[in-house]
């Protein structure tokens, strides 16, 4: 199975490049009717998470995430950090949070008719993934995870960003996080309350790991840092994020005003992600030794990408961003989710967490910027 997906994925990007010219992001979302925009809009929801939106991003993360599994699953060293966090669910996964993507675009793909951005891609990062690997693989958890993040997640994030963010001027990324807390909040609640939804959920397969315990030196670091490119996805390996980066650079190169929303920020936002993952773990290294993981990742995927879409690429923005994500939204993050119950997925406190930091780094930034401009 991963094999073939890989080379789906090949053939994919094959014809992507094969297209030409790509459209600008204006261009894009103003032509959403006709059938390859839509298909790119679905594809770039993928790499959504990183703001990125793009398909050469996607398709790359997707092919290194192929590649990862397959070669946690044959034992090679070369791997990298085990994908999944070496559950060996990584099929079942993707499938569940495709799936959700795919049905959240049935369901509530009408409102980009608005015109207006809106958060179709929230599925495809959420409680799908979180009840794959909280409950075990098999169809009937993928169905149900799917379903509910189309039937919770997408809506409960629709409305915020439409009708909290849009209005007071907030980044979306607060309200597309905080659908995902509220609406995994309620279907953990469905999963206990009906565990029809969630039985027989197939066992992890794990893997002994391959050698001793890591050195915590500085190759792991580097290596750390670009495995957070991809937490947000739950994939957390350096060959998806690798992927996902070579995707994007590409994507920049042939048309600059495509990926990142057209912003033209994306060089400013990778640098400050990577600040951020690197501050992040360095300044956590020890909680990293002692537990084996640590959301260093929450200011990639939020406050850095937030800030610098919100107040510009200069490097006030950049460095201040990763380095208050890095010291304030892991351990935020991770005073929530001790304290959730065992049945609910700790991802709920990341969110949480990207929420409540975004919105005080980004307006603390907004008022040092403007008080020296």
């Amino acid at each position: 199975m991963p094999l073939l997906t890989m080379l789906v994925l090949v053939a994919l990007l094959a014809a992507s490049l094969a297209f030409g010219e790509w459209p600008d992001y204006a261009v894009l979302s103003t032509s959403l009717e006709q059938p390859l925009s839509r298909l790119r809009w679905i594809v770039g929801d993928i790499s959504e998470v990183a703001f990125y939106k793009h398909e050469l991003p996607a398709l790359g993360m997707l092919l290194g995430a192929c590649l990862a599994h397959w070669a946690h699953m044959q034992g090679y060293r070369w791997q990298g950090f085990a994908i999944c966090y070496g559950s060996g669910l990584w099929p079942w996964l993707f499938a569940s949070s495709l799936l959700g993507l795919l049905l959240s675009h049935v369901l509530w793909g009408w409102t980009l008719a608005s015109g207006a951005w809106q958060p179709t891609f929230v599925a495809f990062v959420s409680l799908p993934a979180a009840m794959v690997l909280l409950f075990g693989g098999g169809w009937r958890v993928t169905l149900s995870g799917a379903l509910l993040g189309a039937v919770l997640v997408t809506p409960a994030s629709l409305w915020l960003v439409n009708y909290l963010c849009y209005p007071l001027g907030l980044p979306v990324v607060i309200g597309n996080v905080s659908g995902m807390a509220l609406a995994s909040l309620l279907a953990f609640g469905l999963c206990k309350r009906f565990p029809v939804l969630v039985r027989d959920g197939l066992r992890p397969c794990t893997r002994q790991p391959l050698s001793g315990k890591a050195d915590y030196g500085l190759w792991w670091i580097l290596r750390r840092v670009l495995a957070d490119f991809t937490e947000a996805p739950f994939f957390g390996n350096e060959l998806a994020s690798l992927g996902l980066l070579l995707g994007v650079m590409l994507a920049y190169a042939l048309a600059p005003s495509a990926p990142a929303y057209g912003s033209q920020l994306l060089l400013p936002m990778i640098a400050g992600q990577a600040l951020a993952s690197l501050f992040g773990v360095l300044l956590w290294l020890r909680q990293w030794r002692e537990c084996g993981w640590y959301p260093t990742y929450i200011p990639i995927v939020s406050i850095v990408p937030a800030s610098v879409l919100t107040l510009g690429g200069h490097w006030q923005v950049v460095v201040g961003s990763a380095a208050l994500g890095a010291l304030f939204a892991p351990p935020l993050a991770v005073a929530i989710s001790q304290r959730l119950p065992g049945y609910m997925h700790g991802y709920i406190g990341n969110v949480v967490s990207m929420a409540v930091c975004t919105l005080g780094i980004v307006s603390l930034l907004g008022l040092i910027m403007g008080a020296s401009a």
